[in-house]
């Protein structure tokens, strides 16, 4: 009986602390994203064919929301199907991130939103590749 209420107890603060992370990702973001917009005045935008769009806080959120999500769930993939998941997992998320860089940097319609966009990009790639497979001892 022991075991189970300690291995309930490890499940729930790894799944705590990878909730944690994603949030922290999505929160840093979304201050990369306030630093940028309101206080240094950059007007953050992205070309979609022939329109401009702004990149508005929804975005920015919605975006680091769908990518944190979408890495978790590939380490709990990789965690029930591989024999070192953490490895496996932050190599193909290395992999991703770096290959996903092209949209920011290619889709940005000057240098300064290219870089705020990349720089967004790389805080939440980078909390999750780092945070997300932590060990946890809560």
């Amino acid at each position: 009986m022991t075991n189970d209420i300690g291995h309930t107890r490890t499940r729930t603060a790894r799944r705590t602390g990878r909730a944690i992370t994603v949030a922290a990702a999505v929160a840093g973001s979304l201050l990369l994203w306030v630093i940028e917009v309101p206080w240094l005045g950059l007007d953050l935008a992205v070309r979609q064919g022939d329109t401009v769009q702004r990149v508005g806080p929804a975005a920015v959120t919605a975006a680091a929301l769908v990518a944190g999500l979408a890495a978790w769930a590939l380490l709990a993939v990789l965690e029930r199907t591989v024999r070192r998941p953490v490895l496996t997992y932050r190599i193909i998320a290395s992999i991703v991130l770096v290959l996903s860089l092209a949209g920011p940097l290619g889709s940005g319609v000057d240098t300064p939103s290219r870089l705020a966009l990349a720089g967004m990009h790389l805080t939440v790639g980078i909390a999750a590749i780092v945070g997300l497979p932590a060990r946890r001892d809560c």
